[in-house]
C-alpha cells in the first residue's frame, strides 16, 4: 500500500470530520517505528503536527497519561482550537518549551506506545498499529536507549509495564490500519507500507 492510499482510508475511515483535524494514532511496542511512520505521514499531509506521548509522559508514567492527553491536547483539537500545553513535569523539572499545534492542521499525528486505548476511544478518529517481532523490538528499543545501567533499568521497567498494558488494551483489535515493521517484504520504504491482515 502506498502512504497516499494509507492516508486516504484513514481519511475514509473519518468521513464526517469538519472544523478541526482528523486525530490519528499511532501505536506499536517501543523500538516499533512510530515516530519514523508518523514523519512519512506528515510528508505526505504537509499541513500535519505530530504530538509524541513521550512528552506527556515525561517524568510522570509510563502509561498512566491519558486522561492528561485527553484533556490538554486531544479535546481541545476536537473544538477546533491551536494547543500550547506545558506538562507539570515539565515546569517541575525546567524543561523548556511546549506541545504545541496550531489550529487549522488537517491532521494530527499522534504517536506512542499505548495511544489507542479504551479511554482514548472518543477523541481518536483512526489508528494505526505497527505489528512487529518482539524480541527484535525490544534489542531497537535497547539499542535505542542507550546501554547504561541507568538507561538499563529504563528499559527493564518499561517493558515491565508495557506487555502487560498492550495485553489488557490490544490496541492491535481496534486499529483502522496494521503495518508490518520492520517488514522483511520488499518495498519502497519512501513510499510505501506492507499492510498485515487485521487481528481480532
Amino acid at each position: 500500500m502506498t502512504l497516499f492510499d494509507a492516508v486516504r482510508q484513514l481519511r475514509d475511515a473519518s468521513p464526517d470530520v469538519t472544523g478541526r483535524p482528523r486525530v490519528i494514532a499511532i501505536d506499536g511496542r517501543g523500538g516499533a517505528g512510530k515516530t519514523t511512520l508518523a514523519e512519512r505521514l506528515c510528508k505526505v499531509e504537509p499541513n500535519s503536527a505530530i504530538v509524541h506521548t513521550d512528552d506527556v509522559a515525561w517524568n510522570h508514567a509510563y502509561f498512566d497519561w491519558g486522561g492528561v492527553l485527553a484533556e490538554h491536547i486531544l479535546q481541545p483539537l476536537h473544538r477546533g482550537e491551536s494547543v500550547n500545553f506545558r506538562p507539570d513535569a515539565w515546569i517541575s523539572h525546567d524543561r523548556a518549551g511546549s506541545i504545541t499545534i496550531p489550529a487549522g492542521a488537517d491532521f494530527v499525528w499522534v504517536e506512542g506506545t499505548g495511544v489507542i486505548r479504551d479511554e482514548l476511544g472518543p477523541w481518536l478518529d483512526a489508528s494505526v498499529y505497527l505489528q512487529g517481532d518482539l524480541d527484535e523490538q525490544e534489542r531497537l528499543l535497547v539499542a535505542r536507549d542507550g546501554d547504561s545501567s541507568e538507561q538499563q533499568e529504563h528499559v527493564t521497567n518499561w517493558l515491565r509495564e508495557e506487555l502487560p498494558f498492550m495485553l489488557r488494551e490490544r490496541p492491535w483489535s481496534r486499529a483502522t490500519l496494521i503495518v508490518a515493521g520492520p517488514p522483511r517484504i520488499d518495498h519502497d520504504p519512501d513510499t510505501e507500507l506492507v499492510v498485515a491482515a487485521p487481528i481480532r
